[in-house]
């Protein structure tokens, strides 16, 4: 069985990070898995393991980033004539609108497609004729996909509402944001401080997300200057078109010795238990995976409440503590707030157990094999067909 998954670029996102994580897990299961990326940049491209076929079209002379949806709609379609694969795999609802254009361009030769729902769809966030729009084309887009894969059960009621779809069509795996090794790895490091500060220190909060408008990094900024002490820092892993004005707040409040914007570093996960806690401040997501991979660092976290899931993940609060979105004043109170009662390492720890690649993997093969269909052109041999693939290894 033929899997295609379709990212833009190796940028540090959460579904893409995912997304090169699964395929690599589905080779390993006898899936032949394969990756079409749409251009050659982004800090994720040593994540891209070595039997994982990449393909990345040949670029034209300018960038093709800030039109990167119409560059893949562009060209994706021929690699998917070329290469036949049986299912197409949309990372996140993000990518939806390439595979409704796939779709209506390859009407009925285009291989089923399945869907991972990774950002809230009620979207409060929007300005109420742009949410109205939003859930219209959500609508529309039911005609498109085959399987809808939900990432918690909380999502799938609201799945089905949004799509107008039925629950046959809604399969829940958990997002597979670590692996079984990777938690008992991290339950394996010296423990970093927990709870309140001892004479002298200060709290050590942390967070990674891409630095863009959905991530509301200028609210975790608003907040932790409220309430924090001189001692006290935040550390934020992660790049994006919003550096400028986070870099402008931080001068403004007087941070800049207490707030560090690390940019990109390789494997920011690997480096949360030097931390006391993690921080989200989105304004909206689906599962997010930082806070499968903070609690199986043994982090507590104080999030908002930016998708229906996660007062689930967090397990209404025994893991951390959420907050409403946009209030800067409860953020930053529950920042240095006391740990939740009955909060331990341990358990954060076990609980990231639930969302392991281990077990994701095999329920997206189960998955992949019930959307199959028999295909409706002459199949194409094992060989690969990547005429003009760049080798990203040597």
């Amino acid at each position: 069985m033929r899997v295609l998954t379709f990212i833009h670029s190796f940028e540090t996102g959460g579904v893409e990070r995912v997304a090169l994580r699964l395929s690599h897990a589905w080779v390993a299961l006898g899936i032949d898995a394969r990756l079409f990326v749409g251009r050659d940049e982004g800090g994720l491209q040593g994540d891209i393991a070595i039997d994982v076929p990449t393909y990345i079209p040949r670029p034209p002379r300018w960038s093709v980033a800030w039109i990167e949806t119409l560059w893949m709609i562009a060209t994706l379609p021929a690699h998917v004539r070329q290469t036949r694969p049986d299912i197409l795999f949309c990372a996140g609802n993000s990518y939806s609108i390439v595979a409704v254009a796939l779709h209506l361009i390859l009407g009925r030769t285009c291989p089923p497609i399945v869907m991972k729902v990774s950002n809230d769809l009620a979207r409060p966030d929007l300005p109420r004729p742009i949410r109205w729009v939003y859930h219209r084309w959500l609508r529309l887009q039911r005609s498109a996909i085959a399987h809808f894969v939900a990432m918690a059960p909380s999502e799938v009621e609201a799945i089905t509402e949004r799509f107008g779809i039925a629950a046959k069509q809604v399969a829940t795996i958990h997002d597979p944001a670590v692996t079984l090794d990777e938690i008992d790895a991290q339950a394996g490091l010296p423990a970093s401080q927990r709870g309140a500060p001892t004479p002298g220190s200060g709290r050590r909060f942390v967070t990674i997300a891409r630095l863009t408008r959905q991530k509301n990094l200028s609210l975790m900024i608003a907040a932790f200057a409220q309430g924090s002490g001189p001692a006290d820092r935040l550390m934020i892993f992660g790049e994006g078109p919003q550096r400028a004005k986070l870099e402008r707040l931080i001068e403004r409040l007087g941070l800049r010795s207490r707030v560090c914007l690390a940019g990109h570093v390789t494997d920011p996960v690997g480096r949360l238990s030097a931390f006391d806690c993690f921080v989200s401040s989105s304004d909206y997501e689906g599962v997010p995976a930082v806070l499968i991979e903070a609690m199986a660092a043994g982090l507590p976290i104080v999030a908002t409440r930016s998708s229906v899931s996660i007062d689930w993940m967090l397990d209404h609060g025994r893991h951390g503590t959420v907050v409403s979105c946009h209030d800067a004043a409860a953020l930053g109170a529950a920042m240095h707030a006391p740990l939740p009662p009955g909060w331990s390492a341990k358990n954060a720890r076990t609980r990231a157990r639930a969302f392991a690649l281990e077990t994701s993997a095999p329920a997206y093969r189960t998955l992949f094999a019930q959307s199959r269909r028999a295909p409706t052109v002459s199949a194409v041999g094992d060989q690969p067909l990547y005429p003009i693939e760049k080798a990203l290894r040597t």
